[in-house]
């Protein structure tokens, strides 16, 4: 349905956050990389020629402001789709009312979507052809990575831009502008805020104005004297989650932070992710579960100990849960970013894959072979295998257990570090074992 910027402004029952939307881009705070005077986004609207574009960032960064915004600066129709409600056939229907809206009136359409990261790609293939033919000019919004989530086809009709978190000298005007407006804000009877009050809104909001204009709200609602007090605000923020989207980029871009601090021996970083994460609404099982990888990949034998920390830690949070659990999953972190690091395992372990991925497979050799039965042994299976356990030092000095037609590798190159320093003397000592036998069957490294 097409609807004015200006005629959701007037609503007094929706949120704060509705009410204060911006009605102009003089209005619009932040993003000035885009907005600025004399950018290239800026000229176009205000020469009246926009264009398809894809706007992606983080939640509360006014991206549906944005497009609202394109349409009344251009004097065009406005159609908005939630990606998340609709199909195939309300793309068909705006993109409809869109022509209708050209014929009657001779006014372009722009087609908002919003999360249209959550179309998939015979969706998104719908509005190719009336972008190439200029029934609608489409904006889509989403807090995913375009190169991942949106087809080439779509991309390449569309430019996109990056909207960031708003700042806190931005924060402050979005404050005080709804502090301070009689129509839309709270300006005919204002609350008090301090200035340490402010401070932590702002630190809540984390750069998300929808956000602070929420958190304002209710703590309105609860002051019952209009001054809102830091004691107030600690009873909203007390069940307030910060920005984590537990399925996209910022899912990933902090675990990977989480996974790199641990690699780089940094327990106060790794600690910082992990109570970032937990605090923002992720799954501590998720974490643990990282850590368990992380003891085998970054770890491995320069201290085995590190994988039994990171499961015992696993096993505690399911026993205990929130938040005795938690305890148990930082010692597990700070452990594995304070031990030894070695990516020897995770090497040999890849080395080998690619070894049997890239060759022909081999035989086993008949020595190693199994024979259960006497018509295996006949066979010559088993023949001249030499038990560990019945040789000096329990080594077959000079055994090869590699297939016969295939030269010996080495995959496991222990570092120096930890255990695996021990363990690297081991292997040198076994392979001078091997070259003083007698009668190698052939050399193993």
């Amino acid at each position: 349905m097409s609807r004015s910027l200006f005629d959701t402004l007037k609503k007094p029952y929706e949120p704060l956050a509705a009410r204060m939307r911006p009605r102009t881009l003089d209005d619009y705070l932040g993003q000035s990389h885009i907005l600025a005077k004399g950018k290239p986004l800026r000229e176009a609207l205000e020469q009246g020629s926009p264009h398809s574009m894809v706007l992606w960032g983080p939640p509360g960064v006014g991206k549906t402001t944005l497009a609202r915004l394109v349409a009344n600066v251009c004097d065009a129709h406005f159609e908005t789709l939630s990606a998340v409600l609709s199909g195939v056939k309300d793309i068909r229907a705006a993109v409809e009312r869109a022509r209708m809206a050209r014929e009657q009136s001779g006014r372009r359409s722009i087609l908002f979507v919003d999360e249209v990261h959550r179309f998939n790609k015979s969706q998104q293939d719908a509005f190719l052809p009336h972008i190439e033919d200029g029934t609608i000019i489409f904006i889509g919004a989403t807090t995913e990575n375009p190169s991942f989530e949106l087809n080439n086809a779509l991309l390449s009709r569309a430019r996109v831009y990056v909207l960031k978190p708003l700042e806190q000298e931005a924060l402050a005007s979005v404050l005080e502008h709804a502090l301070n407006d009689k129509e839309h804000g709270l300006g005919e009877n204002p609350p008090v805020l301090t200035d340490e009050a402010k401070t932590m809104l702002f630190r809540a909001a984390d750069g998300d104005a929808r956000r602070l204009l929420n958190l304002l709200e209710i703590a309105v609602d609860l002051a019952s004297d209009q001054a809102i007090t830091p004691e107030i605000l600690q009873g909203v923020l007390a069940d307030s989650s910060r920005r984590f989207d537990k399925g996209g980029d910022a899912f990933y871009d902090q675990i990977s932070a989480f996974h790199k601090s641990v690699r780089g021996s940094s327990p106060d970083a790794a600690l910082y992710w992990f109570a970032r994460m937990v605090d923002g609404g992720a799954d501590p099982l998720y974490v643990v579960r990282r850590l368990v990888a992380i003891a085998s990949e970054d770890i491995g034998n320069a201290d085995p100990r590190a994988l039994e920390m990171a499961l015992n830690a696993w096993q505690a949070y399911e026993r205990l849960g929130s938040p005795e659990g938690l305890l148990a999953v930082a010692h597990a972190t700070v452990y594995c970013a304070c031990a030894p690091k070695s990516n020897a395992v995770y090497r040999a372990m890849k080395a080998a894959f690619d070894d049997v991925r890239n060759n022909p497979s081999h035989e086993v050799p008949m020595h190693i072979r199994n024979a259960p039965i006497q018509l295996m042994k006949s066979l010559g299976h088993h023949e001249g295998y030499r038990y560990a356990h019945d040789e000096p030092n329990a080594y077959a000095a000079g055994e090869c257990y590699f297939p016969e037609d295939m030269e010996p590798r080495r995959y496991y190159d222990p570092s120096d570090r930890g255990l695996e320093s021990k363990i690297r003397q081991k292997l040198e000592w076994l392979q001078s074992l091997d070259a003083e036998a007698p009668n190698p069957r052939r050399s193993s490294s």
